[in-house]
């Protein structure tokens, strides 16, 4: 036994001791061959700075290939292997060869060395990259993992982000030439090997407060630095309005193509969306694209044109003609791209499509309501606050998005409409280059390299956690305090260089706004509770009832919780506004309304407060007869009376009625085959309030119409009731609060109407007799429908009452 005991704890301490095992790197050379001098520039400038910003050391640069007792870090290209001293040859050579773009990285505690070798000059550039994320760089010191050794290669062609500089987004137009230098090198440095431009004139303002060049002006910046990177530039080029057929027309926007083309020193490829933005029908799209393909070629021979299906009028004859179209293989077509608003679904593009013709993803990372890959099932406090466009590092999800797409595409260059989704970027990336890529060794490359080499765990933890914080009900989301202690902690030790970076500085603020805003959930739910106490009660008239329910509501705002949350929030703004010109905020940071300014949503109600106090104020006007009678409507809202059902499909009582698909968030995260939870709203105006501490009116009505069931497209919703009383007369009230402006029909599912199409937007509530012969047995099914070529429908609220 002793013997036993002896040799575990051998091995125990043995593997401790090879863990701890490193390279000391602090005074090493970079070494490459004076051949490669010229095409490494760039690659050693990299190596060399990014060490020398996080360590205070500049590596020397060494053309010695004979070998040294020095620490060295070698470069060189696989067809030159031979060169490397023959101990280090012999190592990587055990290695599997990579692929295009790939690269060996071999540490060797012998030779005091590490060795990055690539298939081609991008191989070297992406293992200087992993290189990078994987050492432990501080103040003084650089050390490398000793027992670090891998081949790997890309598993898709294309690998990119897009990086608008247009007023829409929630930070880019802010950026200097440096910042975006210094961005596209990052994302290079996590493998990606694209990046996507705007030209001027696209769906958007013509400039912003926050830019410090002209358009063009920075669109060729961006080309140039791409250039630098040696990575590809697309350039996103939508059509803007309609009829490109006419002479006038054509040579406009002929004239101003060219202008960008000419100006821009390096295009591989132009995106055009088939729609989102743009109107133009198939047939004069392509029409139109062979006159910009002869464009493009004069300046960018190699350049072609993709495109895609996009389109937010989506009838059946459209796609027939647009895929007509794909098929014929116009010599300018590069291939689809898929993303959002792209109705087929990706497995049945690629069954349309020929094979020789490739697919390019362009998913939606950006966004968490009203997108392509909505967070599901929202707590309705989270879609209020945080809204469709803040911080959001979702990596399980990213994860999980890539690798459902992937597999029908050529890779992805993403939507991104700012840096709010930075984490996503590189997770993202990271899949790209390999789908099996466990997202916590992202997240911890991501902590150690950009927020500290002693913070690769907790960062990595930290970011992990600000994804779980809003999954599920917020009031049952305790791990929130927790996250913000691991924030708080990682910020207490933080050096003023870390507290200046906008990343950590991203973090933060999602892990206060987070504990705030829940702390405010469980504080107004708490209010509203004692309201309706109040309300309820035997005591006073009901002016006074209504008066003094008023008061408890108004203390959220006259006597708030968690003042020092919200202060940092706030402060925290003001940072990232310097640090990166982040715009959290429309009035003091310059956002546009909607487009990330979740700052200004700190203090949106988070209960019915809005509805109860516009009701609670006409109720103080009223006789007593006509105040009691209001306060019984009022309590009594969602009672549906005797034998009377009522429904919210937030509530997964309700959930449960809709008739499922064969599709859910599993198969179909992109809801286009089957329903999930919408929000927002689309309420004429007279449903619009002010609200306290709010700059911008807020709807006064139910918190139950802020979130519905939803589908999209033509897509049709089924609602099963049951267990209905036979031969009960039976009326139904809908509440249709949704954000579309659709034509939407009701029916049963065989076929007896309730209603007609009925324009949405106009009004919010509306009630039908349900014909005696729609109801079989006690039980009916509902369902709704849109018009062809409408973007989908909500349904807030179904009540089924008895009649009279």
């Amino acid at each position: 036994m002793k013997r036993i005991l002896t040799g575990i704890l051998f091995f125990i301490f043995s593997q401790i001791g090879y863990a701890q095992s490193w390279i000391d790197l602090t005074q090493a050379s970079v070494n490459r061959r004076q051949a490669d001098a010229n095409e490494f520039k760039e690659i050693v400038t990299v190596l060399q700075e990014e060490i020398a910003t996080r360590s205070g050391v500049l590596p020397k640069i060494s053309s010695n290939f004979e070998g040294s007792s020095e620490a060295s870090i070698y470069l060189i290209l696989e067809k030159n292997i031979t060169e490397l001293p023959s101990a280090l040859r012999a190592e990587v050579l055990r290695l599997p060869l990579p692929t295009r773009e790939g690269f060996r990285l071999v540490a060797s505690a012998e030779k005091n060395a590490v060795v990055v070798v690539g298939k081609d000059v991008r191989g070297v550039m992406y293992g200087v990259g992993r290189l990078l994320r994987k050492a432990e760089i501080t103040k003084g010191r650089v050390r490398f993992p000793s027992d670090f050794r891998i081949s790997t290669s890309p598993k898709y062609l294309v690998r990119g982000h897009q990086l608008g500089y247009r007023p829409k987004t929630n930070s880019y137009d802010a950026f200097t030439v440096a910042q975006y230098d210094q961005y596209i090198r990052e994302l290079a440095l996590f493998g990606a090997n694209s990046i996507e431009i705007l030209p001027p004139g696209t769906d958007d303002e013509p400039t912003s407060r926050h830019m410090k060049l002209a358009t063009l002006d920075m669109v060729k910046e961006q080309a140039r630095i791409c250039q630098r990177y040696g990575l590809d530039v697309w350039m996103w080029y939508p059509n803007i309005g309609k009829d490109f057929t006419t002479p006038e027309k054509v040579k406009n926007e002929l004239l101003a193509r060219e202008t960008v083309f000419k100006a821009v020193s390096k295009i591989d490829a132009i995106f055009v969306p088939g729609g989102d933005p743009g109107e133009l029908e198939p047939d004069e799209l392509f029409e139109w694209m062979d006159k910009v393909a002869v464009l493009l070629k004069k300046y960018h021979p190699k350049a072609k044109i993709w495109i895609s299906p996009q389109s937010f009028k989506p009838t059946k004859a459209w796609f027939d003609s647009f895929f007509r179209h794909v098929n014929k293989g116009y010599p300018w077509l590069g291939g689809v791209v898929y993303g959002p608003w792209v109705k087929v679904p990706i497995d049945q593009i690629r069954k349309i499509v020929k094979p020789s013709i490739p697919i390019r993803n362009y998913p939606d990372i950006t966004h968490s309501i009203a997108s392509q890959y909505p967070e599901p099932d929202w707590d309705p406090a989270w879609a209020v606050t945080l809204g469709r466009e803040a911080v959001n590092p979702r990596p399980k999800d990213q994860k999980f998005f890539h690798n459902i797409v992937a597999p029908y595409c050529i890779g992805s260059i993403s939507y991104s409409e700012g840096t709010n989704d930075d984490v996503n970027k590189f997770v993202w990336s990271d899949q790209d280059w390999d789908p099996k890529t466990d997202v916590r060794e992202t997240l911890k490359d991501y902590s150690r390299l950009f927020f500290d080499a002693d913070l690769a765990m907790d960062g990595a933890l930290g970011l992990s956690e600000l994804e779980t914080n809003i999954k599920g009900p917020i009031l049952a989301a305790n791990q929130i305090e927790r996250t913000l202690m691991r924030w708080q902690k990682m910020e207490q030790s933080a050096s003023k260089t870390l507290l200046a970076n906008p990343r950590f500085q991203m973090g933060l603020i999602r892990a206060y706004f987070d504990a705030y805003v829940r702390e405010r959930s469980i504080y107004e739910t708490q209010l509203e509770r004692q309201a309706y106490e109040i309300l309820t009660s035997g005591e006073g008239n009901s002016q006074a009832k209504a008066q003094k329910a008023m008061e408890v509501l108004s203390k959220a705002w006259q006597e708030p919780v968690a003042v020092s949350l919200r202060e940092r929030c706030l402060a925290l703004a003001d940072s990232l506004h310097r640090s990166i010109g982040a715009q959290l905020t429309v009035v003091k940071h310059g956002a546009m309304q909607g487009r990330g300014n979740f700052i200004d949503n700190l203090d949106y109600p988070l209960n019915d407060a809005p509805w109860l106090m516009r009701e609670l104020k006409k109720v103080e006007k009223m006789d007593d007869t006509q105040a009691k009678q209001a306060l019984a409507r009022l309590l009594g809202r969602t009672y549906p009376g005797k034998g009377g059902i009522y429904d919210h499909f937030m509530n997964p009582t309700s959930r449960a009625r809709v008739v499922p698909t064969k599709y859910n968030w599993n198969n179909d995260p992109e809801s286009l085959q089957s329903s999930r939870i919408g929000y927002g709203m689309n309420l004429p105006k007279d449903y619009l309030e002010s609200f306290p501490r709010m700059s911008t009116p807020v709807p006064a009505v139910p918190r139950a119409w802020t979130s519905q069931i939803e589908v999209l497209y033509d897509n049709v919703l089924k609602i099963k009731y049951d267990e209905l009383e036979k031969g009960v007369q039976y009326k139904v009230k809908v509440v249709y609060s949704g954000r579309f402006k659709s034509n939407v029909r009701m029916m049963t599912s065989d076929g007896i109407l309730i209603h007609d199409y009925i324009k949405l937007g106009e009004q919010p509530e509306y009630e039908f007799e349900v014909p005696a012969q729609a109801i079989k047995n006690g039980e009916v099914i509902f369902q709704w429908n849109c018009k062809e070529a409408e973007r989908g429908l909500q349904v807030a609220e179904v009540s089924l009452i008895r009649a009279e």
